[in-house]
């Protein structure tokens, strides 16, 4: 048997300017933390709700059987201890004794195969899909839970995380409407945190769990997280004291060197590995002259994205080198040449299908930065010789255009959930390209080899194995230039530099207060 399988990633690391925080010490217990959520989430149900604010919140309130590092290696979690089979089809997991959920009722195996096997196979469809290679659960006793696969699947191990696979009461939602079970507004998990009290518009309070499993924690008495609409006024409550902690995003990315500069902040872009946010262009490949594999190579060598990351993206982030983020397993930086190189994107250009067609451009409505990127990409598409209309729209229009595949490039960028079997393959996949949504393969990109190397490399049992595997897709795909990949992008976290350990694991702050302690003296 295989104990504590690690999978190894290469995480990005980057030197950002000011300081980082010491965690040394030991740490102090009580205190407020006092947190921005930004959009207000429109539920804490995780097991019905996967947006981000939702699972920032809830990702105190509802645990998993695992935690991942940053390196993306699984820890103990609600279980204590794991085993895989030589074969990579039976996973063995022994739950921790004691444990209880908030309304103290115990928390066994049979809450474990309800969640996997009934609750989220309803209403979760990425857990959905990953639960398709599951032909049985078995709860020998109630500290025990074995998951039986028809074939191995190689990210099984990665799915233990509470945006995923949260637990949930079976006591309270078995045989009810899960949408509309009156329990979704008061959320009870086995988290560190419980749910208080939430004033629309204005705040969410979660209190410490004091019946917790791991004796001294949670530290922190409790967390607000506050609901402030403009990213400007996000701002000035940090400068005010009002907020301690500023999640990625929070603020615009023109803001973020002033407020690193103040007295009290450091600033971390760890705690992003698991979802290795990677941004590109959509290329619709129905469109003429977007089918033209010529065009596509010039516009990819037109792109200054070291001027996007430096002048837009304050040093944060990776040039991309494909379609896996740095941090995501089995990724490797050494594709075909992407890099920028206006001449040879001019003679490419000369050479390919284009004649002087106008390029409509759909930039991403999320503030200034994006405008202003989307200005740049024209600039430089403009300066081989191309005609380029910036097209203008909210975030409604944006869903409904890209939906709709009504544009020829489209700004984007989407999570990979730590291994190309998750996050990347959806992306690709010539069937799943129907048009509808804004998530899929909506480049409409066809390619019978690499379908089948993806659904290959999924059931691989040896991560060697996978590694080859997805090494050669990687190649193929960015020979095809079926999108134009830009940045892995850097989406730091600000705080007091006396708010102790805040990121901790490779999900940030969407499961990390467990850890947090706040430097009182």
């Amino acid at each position: 048997m295989l104990t504590h399988l690690k999978f190894v990633a290469a995480a990005a690391a980057f030197v950002l300017a000011g300081p980082l925080a010491a965690q040394d010490g030991d740490p102090q217990q009580g205190g407020t933390l006092n947190v921005v959520i930004q959009p207000e989430p429109p539920g804490l149900m995780i097991g019905l709700i996967q947006n981000g604010p939702t699972q920032m919140v809830a990702g105190d309130i509802y645990e998993s059987l695992l935690r991942y590092d940053f390196d993306l290696q699984p820890e103990g979690q609600l279980a204590e201890s794991w085993e895989i089979s030589e074969d990579g089809k039976t996973y063995t997991f022994k739950l921790r004794d004691g444990v209880t959920f908030h309304d103290g009722k115990p928390f066994t195996s049979a809450d474990v195969k309800f969640s996997m096997d009934v609750f989220l196979r309803e209403s979760h469809s990425r857990t959905r899909t990953y639960m398709e290679h599951v032909e049985s659960i078995d709860t020998p006793d109630p500290l025990t839970v074995v998951f039986n696969l028809k074939q191995p699947f190689g990210p099984f191990i990665g799915i233990f995380e509470p945006g995923t696979a949260p637990m949930i009461p079976k006591h309270i939602y078995e045989g009810s409407d899960f949408a509309n079970n009156p329990a979704n507004n008061t959320p009870i998990g086995t988290g560190p945190f419980k749910f208080d009290e939430w004033v629309k518009g204005s705040y969410i309070h979660l209190v410490k769990n004091e019946d917790y499993y791991i004796d001294g924690k949670p530290h922190v008495d409790d967390i607000y997280y506050h609901v402030i609409p403009d990213a400007a006024s996000r701002a000035v409550a940090y400068e005010t004291g009002k907020i301690d902690v500023l999640p990625g995003g929070s603020i615009e990315n023109f803001d973020v060197p002033r407020i690193r500069d103040m007295e009290n902040t450091c600033i971390t872009d760890k705690g992003w590995e698991f979802f290795g946010p990677l941004s590109w262009l959509w290329v619709n490949l129905d469109n003429k002259p977007m089918d033209d594999l010529k065009v596509r190579q010039a516009m990819m060598h037109a792109l200054d994205r070291e001027f996007a990351k430096d002048a837009l993206w304050n040093g944060l982030g990776n040039v991309a080198t494909g379609p896996l983020s740095s941090s995501t397993r089995f990724h490797d930086g050494d594709t075909p040449d992407i890099g920028y190189d206006p001449e040879k994107a001019k003679a490419l250009l000369e050479e390919s299908s284009y004649d002087g067609e106008t390029i409509r451009l759909l930039g991403l409505p999320y503030g200034e930065t994006w405008q202003r990127w989307a200005e740049a990409v024209k600039q430089n598409l403009t300066e081989i010789g191309m005609n380029v209309e910036i097209i203008p729209s909210d975030v409604a229009g944006w869903n409904q255009k890209v939906s709709d595949r009504d544009f020829d490039l489209a700004f984007t960028y989407l999570y990979q959930y730590g291994d190309p079997a998750l996050g990347v393959s959806r992306t690709y996949m010539g069937n799943n390209a129907a048009p509808g949504s804004p998530w899929n393969n909506v480049a409409n990109y066809q390619n019978v080899e690499t379908d089948k190397m993806f659904e290959e490399a999924a059931l691989m049992a040896s991560p060697e194995d996978r590694r080859a595997a997805y090494k050669e897709i990687q190649d193929r795909i960015v020979g095809d230039v079926p999108n134009l990949w830009l940045l892995e992008l850097g989406f730091p976290t600000i705080f007091r530099c006396n708010i102790k350990n805040p990121v901790n694991t490779a999900f940030g702050v969407n499961d990390g207060f467990r850890d947090v302690w706040i430097d009182q003296d």
